[in-house]
């Protein structure tokens, strides 16, 4: 994801002179080619994120579009105050970009995972929220962020490595969601935010292939929501699930349920959101080993959805 975020900024800049790039002191390598063809408009601030965020506010002020890269747990936790005042309060539109969200980086600790950011980000008045599934997401977000004027944007990436589930960046716009998977008369409907979208096309496919016709969405932009794609999963369908490598407080579930409880009438479907528990991972590993421990394996997606499917029919 970081390479295709890398790329498409650099398409960016050769197309529009007010484009500039801001890090804190890593991806240096990896924006060669942009500081060699841009090199007045590349700047390293350090280990200094909340200055990376107030000089990414002033060359918004300036006339520029700035993009900001670190990691996502200093990009959001460490630098809160300055997004929210420097930023959503001044309406800049200044894309804030967050490699190696969720538990991306679980082998260096839970003070490197990621998993309230989403949360923090969209209380925030103003702040659009991002959240692409695979690399050509990744490019679509981008561009749909460089299009914004009236105020900033989150970019929550995963780190490397991901694959791709499209074929060539989706057309997106602001609140939309593609739909990857339809079914006719859909038992359950996925939702997958963000950098977990494999293993949601991992348990639909095996949920169809057990009888349980299932639909997915990439849910890429978690503020704005799809409206008209929330009406129709929980009007056609059984069960509607949530999937994120993102606490199941206050991120992409949370603001589903948030939906469904400010709707007119109940909606016909319930609710199942599976993220991360309420807790810190005290043990270190692999991303897979991490997401094992949380429960989001493609195996335990599939037995929570098998199980909460049979809890319907037991109250039928």
């Amino acid at each position: 994801m970081r390479n295709a975020f890398r790329d498409a900024v650099y398409e960016l800049a050769q197309r529009d002179e007010r484009v500039v790039l801001l890090s804190a002191d890593i991806g240096n390598r990896m924006f060669d080619q942009f500081k060699a063809e841009f090199p007045d408009r590349f700047y390293n601030v350090g280990v200094a994120e909340q200055n990376m965020i107030g000089t990414a506010a002033g060359l918004a002020m300036a006339g520029l579009r700035p993009y900001c890269y670190t990691i996502a747990n200093f990009t959001t936790y460490r630098v809160i105050e300055q997004i929210r005042v420097d930023l959503c309060y001044h309406h800049q539109p200044v894309v804030v970009a967050g490699v190696g969200g969720g538990l991306s980086y679980a082998t260096l600790g839970s003070t490197h995972h990621s998993c309230e950011d989403i949360g923090m980000l969209r209380s925030l008045p103003g702040m659009d929220v991002l959240c692409p599934g695979d690399p050509p997401e990744v490019t679509a977000c981008v561009r749909l962020a460089s299009q914004r004027d009236d105020g900033p944007t989150y970019i929550r990436l995963g780190k490397k490595g991901e694959p791709a589930i499209h074929a060539e960046p989706p057309s997106l716009s602001r609140g939309t969601w593609p739909r990857l998977v339809a079914a006719d008369s859909p038992e359950v409907t996925i939702l997958s935010c963000g950098n977990v979208l494999p293993i949601a096309v991992d348990t639909q496919a095996r949920l169809n292939d057990a009888g349980v016709p299932t639909q997915l969405r990439s849910c890429v932009s978690v503020k704005p929501l799809d409206a008209e794609a929330l009406r129709e999963a929980f009007e056609s369908s059984r069960l509607v699930v949530t999937l994120e490598e993102h606490s199941v407080l206050t991120g992409f579930g949370g603001a589903v349920a948030e939906w469904v409880v400010d709707q007119p009438a109940p909606p016909n479907a319930p609710l199942l959101r599976l993220g991360t528990p309420d807790a810190f991972l005290h043990r270190t590993g692999s991303q897979d080993y991490a997401r094992s421990v949380c429960g989001l394996s493609a195996d335990a997606v599939v037995k929570r959805v098998r199980a909460a499917l049979a809890e319907q029919e037991a109250r039928a």
